[in-house]
């Protein structure tokens, strides 16, 4: 049986004769094909990793952005809490700091 593709009895798997040679999967497929999804995939890799280098920012950058969103998010607050102060010397506190805010988001954006 196994003799038509070139295969010798032998004992040494305990059936008497070896297994045929698996043949790949894509024998009668085009040799091409194979190539060309694969140079897709690296293709697709490359222009992501190409993406995330240009939208990459410095270390300076990043800072001076997490520096602007956090005065943001206090003076955000300090505005809520100017709307339900009762006691008018908290109300000049809550002034003073919101105005402190204003001038560092101001430098921050010079």
């Amino acid at each position: 049986m196994y003799r038509d593709v070139g295969q010798a009895p032998s004992r040494a798997n305990g059936t008497g004769f070896q297994k045929p040679c698996v043949q790949a999967y894509n024998k009668d497929m085009a040799r091409g094909w194979e190539s060309k999804s694969v140079e897709a995939q690296i293709d697709m890799a490359e222009e992501r990793r190409a993406k995330t280098t240009a939208n990459k920012l410095t270390c300076e950058a990043l800072d001076a952005l997490r520096k602007r969103e956090s005065l943001l998010s206090s003076r955000n607050r300090v505005v809520r809490e100017m709307e339900t102060a009762q006691n008018p010397r908290y109300k000049d506190v809550l002034t003073k700091a919101l105005a402190d805010l204003d001038a560092q988001l101001s430098n921050l954006s010079a």
